[in-house]
């Protein structure tokens, strides 16, 4: 049986078995019977309370976010074709993370829960602006990678001035929070309030995968067999930009995963950038569910960021890409 026949309905399988065990799993584990009963209206209101504003939203939310960064890294690695890219990569992230810290130094974020997501969001599509103008600009892809560092690394000072200027300990913490990444108390509505730029987005990448696979034949190639290569940076800028926007301002700052999973995926569909994409989704959100569940069960005195846990496990991920790809260059 080939690879690609068995391998979306597995993770799709493997999915819905992970944000069910997220469901069962945590603080007070329950049993399947009373997540059936409460997710269909069956149980207590305590268990449909729990399920219902708890577990599940959070589980949708790591799984949300984790599908979001698997498909936009997919994305950038075929479009840089280098498997060391990640949504993080352009800056995207960073300036997302930038405004939401903003908006908790400033204390606009106390004035309504909407004002911090919001906030990110704005700044991812600031980010995302730029890096478009950027790419219609430039033919250069190395000119469009150290722009996104700048970017990053300027936002990420600016985000260290801000904690450096904390009023108080309070407002240090919300910004130290936020930057560490985490899905806890994530609410259906919060998940509403980015599901606009996460679809589109995600539209975006999927209608211009296609010249992602052409590009494997180099710009040159692609060009000489009809790519518009300038269109295809900015629409897969603009998708990466929206849905990397999205999860920020849903979890915070997450890294690493939107690498691991398209360099796991990539062998299953023949290093095929544009048949990645969609799997690398499922298995980033898979991923990222497995590490939520970790991160609450783990008997540790406080509840371990999910950002932290990802990048424990994706840091030497990466380091294990970086040097196998080192190893075949050699």
């Amino acid at each position: 049986m080939k690879a690609h026949t068995w391998l979306l309905p597995t993770l799709v399988l493997a999915s819905f078995v992970a944000i069910f065990s997220a469901c069962l799993l945590g603080s007070t584990p329950m049993p399947p019977g009373r997540i059936l009963a409460a997710l269909f209206g069956g149980a207590d209101a305590p268990d449909r309370l729990v399920l219902w504003e708890i577990r599940l939203p959070r589980a949708l939310a790591a799984y949300i976010v984790g599908a979001a960064l698997g498909m936009s890294g997919a994305a950038l690695q075929g479009l840089l074709r280098n498997p060391l890219a990640e949504p993080g990569v352009l800056g995207v992230s960073a300036a997302a993370s930038l405004f939401a810290t903003f908006s908790i130094y400033y204390g606009l974020a106390v004035l309504s829960p909407w004002v911090l997501p919001v906030a990110a969001i704005l700044g991812a599509l600031a980010a995302t602006a730029l890096i478009t103008l950027a790419a219609i600009r430039t033919r250069s892809v190395v000119t469009l990678i150290l722009i996104g560092v700048g970017l990053s690394s300027f936002a990420g000072a600016a985000m260290s001035l801000l904690m450096n200027l904390a009023p108080n300990p309070f407002s240090l913490s919300d910004m130290i929070n936020w930057m560490l990444g985490s899905v806890a108390n994530r609410s259906f509505r919060e998940i509403g309030l980015v599901s606009p730029f996460l679809i589109a987005g995600t539209a975006i990448l999927l209608f211009s995968r296609r010249g992602l696979s052409a590009l494997t034949l180099g710009e040159e190639a692609a060009t000489g067999i009809g790519l518009n290569l300038r269109n295809q940076r900015v629409l897969t800028v603009l998708g990466a930009g929206l849905v990397t926007g999205g999860s920020v301002a849903l979890a915070g700052a997450i890294g690493f995963v939107g690498i691991v999973a398209p360099h796991i995926i990539r062998p299953f569909v023949r290093h095929d950038p544009a048949r990645s994409l969609v799997p690398s989704a499922l298995l980033a959100g898979l991923i990222l569910v497995i590490a939520d569940i970790g991160v609450r069960v783990l008997p540790t005195p406080n509840e371990l960021k999910l950002g932290v846990v990802a990048a424990l496990i994706g840091a030497p991920a990466f380091v294990w890409i970086a040097i196998q790809r080192r190893t075949i260059n050699d």
